[in-house]
């Protein structure tokens, strides 16, 4: 059974910091794209970053762009999502994702139970 777990999140104030780390249970996903997703309430689940299976691409959402960065470590099986500046409307449960091949573009499976992560005024 392969199982996406997230952790990291938390309560913070507008401006503050949080880093998200993700792991997977079951296999390595060295050789395959990697990325982060959001769903605040009543909103579907929207895209945040991508990362190709190097780490030489990466892709981010407009909101995020310039304050969020996403990373990897395949040595340690580990993806990371830094976020700074943050901001209320980034309020959300936060996704790890598997993709399905070496690129962001191709789509993504194995998806994680989210992290909460909450910006106050």
């Amino acid at each position: 059974q392969v199982q996406m777990v997230e952790s990291g999140g938390g309560l913070v104030q507008a401006g503050n910091s949080l880093r998200l780390s993700c792991t997977a249970s079951g296999r390595s996903f060295s050789d395959n794209a990697m990325g982060w997703f959001r769903q605040a309430p009543g909103k579907g689940r929207e895209f945040v970053a991508g990362i190709g299976w190097s780490g030489g691409s990466t892709y981010y959402a407009d909101s995020v762009k310039g304050r969020f960065t996403i990373s990897r470590d395949n040595a340690k099986n580990l993806v990371y999502l830094q976020m700074n500046n943050l901001k209320p409307e980034d309020t959300a449960v936060y996704y790890c994702a598997a993709g399905r091949g070496r690129s962001p573009s191709n789509g993504y499976n194995y998806w994680g139970q989210g992290t909460q992560v909450a910006v106050s005024s």
